[in-house]
Parts: C-alpha cells; structure tokens; sequence
C-alpha cells in the first residue's frame, strides 16, 4: 500500500511481520534501543510525511518500558508530520476484538459444539460470554468464589457495627415517605373489615400521659391521629382503634389439597433450582463436603474461649445464607480513594492469592446445567491460573462436564500458570491468540496449547483505516 507506514516495537516483532506479509510491505525502518542508563531511545529512519502510521506493540513482561517505548515512537512520528497516527497496544484505537476469530474457530474445530454451554468464571466476565454466547446461539452459566467464614468472631461484630452506623448516615426523603402512607391509605377499601392482631401493637413512646405534645381526648391530640393511616394506628396504644373490625379478603377459595403438599411438589419440580451447584475450595482446588475446614483448624483460643452467644456454632453449614453472605461482604468491604471505586486487576490478584492461602477456604457456585456437555470457559486473559483451574474442576466434577475449554484473547501466563494447566487433568484444550509473545519452548512443551492467528484481522483493520472503509464489519459474525 502506498503512503503507509507499519512500525514495529520490541515486544512483538513476529506479529508485525506477519502483519506486512499479509499486506504486502515491510516493516518500516526504525532504531530502538536503550541507553546505559536504561532510558529508552527511538529513532526514525524513513520519511513519514503526510503518511499513514501505524505502531503495533503487544504486552510484554517488561511492561512499563514496553508503554514508554510505544510512547516515545508516537511523539517521534509526531514530530516527523505524519498525516494520521494509529497505535495497537492492549486495547487498539478502532477497538478490535478477537470474539468473531473464536466464534469462527469454535464452529470449526469443536465437535457437537452446538450443545455446548459458555461459562464465566467470575460475574465480572458475564458481558464478554453472553456476547459470545448469543453469537454462536448457545446457553450460559456463571461461577462465583466467595471466602467462606465459619463463625461470627468479635472482630467481625465490630466490622459489622461499623458497617451499620454507616447505614445509619444515609438520609431518607420524608416527602416520599408520607406521599406511600397517602397512597396506602386511599387503597385501603372502608367496607371491608380488617383485624388487628394484638402482638403488633407495641408500646408507644408517648404512653406517658400526652399525645402529640397535648392531652390526650383534646382535639390537639387527636388532629394527627385521625389524619394518619390505620398503620400508623397500630403502632400506638394511644391511638384511637378503627370503627369497623376488618378481615383480611382470601385470595382465591380454599382447595381440597394441602397446602404444605403442593409448596413441597414445587420445590422439587423447579428445574431451574437443579442448575445451582456449590462446592468447596482449599488452596484453589475442589475437596469432598467431608473434607476438614480450615478455617476450623486455624481458630485462634482467643475466638474460641468467647461466650456461645457471640462466637455462634462450631460449624457453619448450619448457619443463615444470608446472613453468611452478608458477613462475607462486611469482611471485603474496603474504602476506595480512587476514582472509579477501585482496581479491578489488583482484586482478580487478591483472589489468586486467596486461593493459595492453605488457611482460607472459598465456597463456589456454578449457575448453569453443564452435564454431559462441551463448556467454553471464557475471559479475556490467562495470566495466573487459580481461578481457571477451580472452574474447570467445578464444570467438571460437579456439573459433569464431558470437555472443557479454556479461551482468553491475551495469553500472558505469568508464575508458569501454562505449566499447572497443563497437569490439570479437568482442562483438555487451552485456546488464546498471538497478541501477547509466548516463548517457542513453551508451545513445543504444551499439548494442550492453541493459538489463534489475529494477524489477519489487524492486518484487514489497517487497510480499512487507510482507505477509508467500515472496520465494523470485521466484527460481524458469518457462518462458514
């Protein structure tokens, strides 16, 4: 092509190669390298006057100076006039996505991929696989990792008195308040009678002799009682009772079965309640319902020599959902001085630590039917592997899966997460494109590796760009 200039970095020169091949061209000439004191320098050696420049640079493990180079080489291009500036790093400018390659892959290389079912493994990820699920028309699940806790220690009492009082501040729109109290009462029908029971009234704080401030009998007193609601009424000894006793009006005749009978039938029936499936994880790994807690094991003296009431019971299987899941979330709350509310790459790095922690144990849950059925277990990068391998073996020994598939555009595989995917034996294929550079010895050593070729798809960006065509239809999705 005429009046483009493809420049390469240092992190990825194989791609770029591939890159100019398809287009026909070579990679433009430039200098890089770096001075003894570790400063980068960049140095162009062709003319890019009013011409097209493009800049490819993947990740690398030396990312901070991988950023500053790609940096550098745009401010260089900028100073030598170029007509437009295009870089490709992470996440390129025209917003590539590699979602119609794996579509297209999985079409033609997975067998009896049309009753195969796309997982996320955390809910963070449930945008990218219902996208590519509604792309290859299939079904979904979902995985979620929450740190289990055993019992209610008096740490956790402070965290949680903390936590309300910061309830607490919030304030309420009183307006609003009153308005749903008008509303209640105009739904309210006069002619129907209605009981109150006994056990809802409770003393009142003005049971001191005044109401409102006044006498009681007085009309002072009794203004505001005859303007509220019947609920407001019932909240008060002192309040005037209704004129008319009301029963509540059934709402449909009463029928011939028990009532216990037919809650019990639908309970077992809801095919939806069978596609939820818990288990345990230790250090990053499924263990049997039988297997020794950690948690139980590493409690402090201290914890335990509390009195019953505030300690709770030895074991947490007993213990309210909810109230599980709300103390689970009081341990995790933090505060944010960012904007945006936090990092999402350190937390995903907080979960991996977690799961190598002998001393925690993590309850997981899998939303989704997967039995005896091909899973595609979807994210956007691999770079440590603990929650990979605690979904696989979650699809697998207790959903049923029959294959499982690990597929990330970004292969980064840091702490020899390729290796320990490798040996576990719940992942048979690991699926990842040739945007991040992984060394010739570690695909020649892995059985279970396969890349994706994402030189087509920049390469057909890059003529688009510069003759003025639709990129978007690159990421429509055709049948082959």
């Amino acid at each position: 092509m005429r009046r483009v200039k493809i420049f390469s970095g240092s992190s990825h020169t194989s791609l770029v190669d591939a890159i100019c091949e398809r287009l026909g061209t070579q990679p433009a000439k430039c200098e890089l390298k770096k001075f003894s004191n570790g400063e980068t320098s960049v140095s162009i050696e062709t003319s890019i006057r009013d011409q097209d420049v493009f800049i490819v640079q993947s990740g690398s493990d030396k990312i901070n100076d991988t950023l500053m180079e790609l940096l550098i080489m745009i401010a260089a291009c900028k100073g030598g006039s170029a007509k437009s500036i295009t870089g490709f790093f992470g996440t390129p400018v025209d917003n590539l996505h590699a979602e119609p390659l794996i579509a297209r892959w999985i079409r033609n290389h997975v067998s009896g991929w049309k009753e195969a079912v796309v997982v996320s493994k955390n809910p963070g990820g449930s945008k990218r696989v219902t996208s590519l699920a509604d792309a290859l028309k299939l079904n979904f699940g979902i995985i979620t990792t929450d740190r289990r806790r055993a019992t209610m220690t008096g740490s956790s009492i402070l965290d949680m008195s903390g936590y309300l009082d910061r309830m607490g501040d919030a304030t309420f729109d009183v307006n609003h308040l009153q308005r749903s109290e008008t509303e209640a009462e105009a739904s309210i029908d006069p002619t129907a009678d209605f009981e109150i029971p006994k056990e809802t009234i409770r003393q009142s704080p003005h049971a001191n002799g005044l109401v409102n401030g006044h006498p009681p009998g007085t009309a002072a007193s009794c203004r505001k009682v005859a303007g509220s609601s019947p609920f407001s009424q019932a909240r008060g000894v002192d309040a005037e009772p209704p004129r008319r006793r009301r029963t509540p009006i059934p709402r449909s005749a009463p029928s011939d079965e028990p009532v216990a009978e037919e809650d019990s039938a639908d309970e077992y029936t809801d095919e939806r309640a069978r596609e939820v499936i818990t288990g345990r994880l230790v250090q990053g790994h499924l263990v049997d319902d039988d297997h020794l807690s950690p948690i139980l094991s590493t409690m402090s003296g201290s914890v335990a020599t509390l009195p019953g009431e505030i300690v709770g019971p030895p074991h947490f299987d007993d213990q309210d959902p909810m109230a599980s899941s709300f103390m689970s979330h009081l341990s995790t709350v933090t505060s944010h001085n960012t904007i945006g509310g936090g990092n999402a790459a350190a937390e995903f790095d907080d979960e991996e630590e977690g799961f190598k922690n002998p001393e925690l144990e993590h309850t997981i849950t899998l939303v989704g039917n997967v039995k005896e059925r091909t899973v595609f277990i979807v994210d956007d990068l691999i770079d440590q592997c603990g929650s990979w391998i605690a979904a696989a073996e979650t699809v697998v020994k207790r959903g049923g899966a029959k294959k499982v598939y690990c597929i990330a555009t970004h292969g980064l595989f840091g702490y020899n997460s390729l290796e320990q995917m490798e040996e576990c034996e719940c992942i048979d294929f690991i699926v990842v494109t040739n945007t991040y550079p992984i060394s010739h010895d570690r695909i020649r050593a892995s059985r279970k590796l396969v890349i994706l070729d994402i030189s087509n798809l920049v390469s057909e960006a890059i003529r688009r760009n510069h003759y003025g065509e639709s990129i978007s239809q690159l990421f429509q999705h055709y049948q082959d």
